[in-house]
């Protein structure tokens, strides 16, 4: 039997979330929400990684979503290498050569396949058999891009221009990468699905780590010497991995396709006949999401009547999402916001994202659901002088040693048991008992059982604010002011 070449994924997990709004956001982008199945893409892609012939993932992501990340793996049951913490967005040229300069420390000769880590590749085996066929190019010297199967003249794509068609049954035989191809109008995008030597560009590398750092050297040498201080400038930060701010902030923001990748000579491209999507905006998903005979997904506490081409998503238990006699709409709806549009005006949602962010509405950035390190919690009621929260701490998790200026608190554990410590006082606090804390005392919770535990907090007071916290101590060494 032939044995495996072993691969070290990266998966890069950043994102603006802006194209599936309103169940996307700046504050939880589309990779961590499960839009098509049980688990999250996240989740999805990291497992799609992972097994025979894969290292453990190395993750390069914001500092806002790196708690995310650790919930997120532990519970697909993956450990990774690394979470590196990007100190700002500097799109993927810079994250993939950070993470090439850090795996060269560990393995000079390394594999790293590089994955955004929102894609929806359902047909898993078959996409790790592409990437393994790519291998023997990539240990060779060559940078392998996988080129997708088009299904439609898509506007919305980057495409690969090949020498000749793929063979029959898109068998995953390398070939030389003639061209990339921007993103093309409608006419040309039919012209290129006619050709039969077209693909879709689906930003997924794999190269040795040799091969990245000499294309970087070659066609973008400006980056290399503030990326190698960020790196060798890291911190070790609770199991993450912190990049230095000073010589990060000095790198462009600028893709990996303009800075190396169509400079580069050595490009081959290995083809993929499976199903592929970047769930690019909400057409997108409805598609993905398997319409029934008339057209419609219904997902959730939704309902469609007489409805056709329709989209119907409602993210919340509560409300319910009722279509009658549609035709090609969209409609999500979430506890905060809702969404209705076109499936043609898929795209347009970043526009209505923009028109928020103008009023000063929250809705356009932030999640209704706020995760921390121990958990999360989302305002139920906000009024003049109170707030209602629900707030859901992981098993053996604790908040901050803190006390606030403006505001007291009541809980009332609805599930599990909390430790609760009010000025040096330690108690437990058991289902369907509650627990008063005045304005300015010191005080914790904290979850000592095995299972998640969910309390309400009545919050009254001046300003109830985040930021108000004096905090004491934090097992997560976050500093004054910092949420949670």
């Amino acid at each position: 039997m032939k044995s495996m070449t072993t691969i070290h994924p990266v998966l890069l997990c950043g994102g603006s979330g802006t194209r599936l709004w309103p169940l996307s956001r700046k504050s939880y982008p589309k990779q961590f929400a499960r839009l098509t199945g049980e688990e999250s893409l996240f989740q999805a892609s990291a497992r799609r990684l992972s097994g025979p012939g894969f290292a453990p993932p190395m993750v390069v992501t914001g500092g806002d979503f790196r708690f995310i990340v650790t919930e997120q793996l532990a519970g697909a049951e993956i450990a990774p290498a690394a979470v590196v913490i990007e100190p700002a967005a500097r799109n993927t040229a810079p994250a993939i050569l950070a993470a090439a300069l850090m795996l060269a420390a560990r393995d000079p000769e390394a594999l790293m396949l590089v994955a955004p880590s929102d894609h929806v590749i359902p047909d898993a085996a078959r996409f790790r058999e592409a990437v393994q066929a790519a291998a023997p190019e990539a240990l060779a010297g060559r940078i392998v891009t996988f080129g997708i199967r088009p299904e439609r003249a898509e506007t919305g794509y980057g495409w690969l221009e090949l020498a000749h068609a793929p063979e029959a049954g898109f068998a995953p035989v390398p070939q030389p990468l003639v061209r990339f191809v921007e993103k093309p109008d409608a006419a040309t995008a039919a012209d290129l699905l006619a050709s039969g030597r077209h693909l879709w560009n689906a930003g997924i590398f794999l190269f040795s780590v040799p091969a990245i750092l000499a294309a970087f050297d070659a066609h973008a040498p400006g980056l290399l010497a503030d990326a190698r201080a960020a790196v060798e400038g890291a911190q070790a930060d609770l199991g993450f991995t912190r990049l230095a701010p000073g010589p990060w902030g000095a790198l462009p923001d600028i893709s990996i396709d303009y800075a190396v990748m169509e400079k580069a000579p050595n490009l081959s491209v290995v083809p993929y006949g499976g199903v592929w999507s970047d769930l690019g905006g909400w057409d997108a998903v409805w598609r993905e999401s398997h319409p029934d005979a008339a057209g419609v997904v219904a997902h959730g506490a939704a309902t469609a009547i007489d409805c056709t081409n329709t989209l119907l998503r409602s993210e919340a238990g509560s409300l319910q999402l009722v279509g009658i006699g549609l035709d090609g709409i969209v409609a999500v709806a979430m506890p905060d916001a809702v969404l209705v549009a076109h499936k043609d005006r898929a795209q347009d949602v970043k526009l209505a994202v923009a028109s928020l962010k103008k009023q000063g509405a929250a809705q356009a950035e932030t999640f209704p659901r706020d995760h921390r390190p121990w958990g999360w919690f989302e305002s139920l009621v906000v009024g003049q002088r109170f707030q209602v929260k629900r707030i859901v701490v992981h098993p053996g998790a604790a908040l901050s040693l803190q006390s606030h200026h403006h505001r007291s608190e009541h809980w009332i554990v609805v599930e599990g048991t909390a430790r609760v410590t009010i000025d040096g006082e330690q108690r437990l606090v058991t289902e369907n008992q509650s627990v008063y804390i005045p304005l300015g005392a010191v005080h914790r919770m904290e979850n000592p059982g095995k299972l998640p535990m969910v309390l309400i907090e009545v919050q009254t007071g001046a300003y109830l604010g985040e930021d108000d916290i004096i905090r004491y101590e934090d097992v997560y060494a976050r500093g004054q002011g910092a949420k949670g």
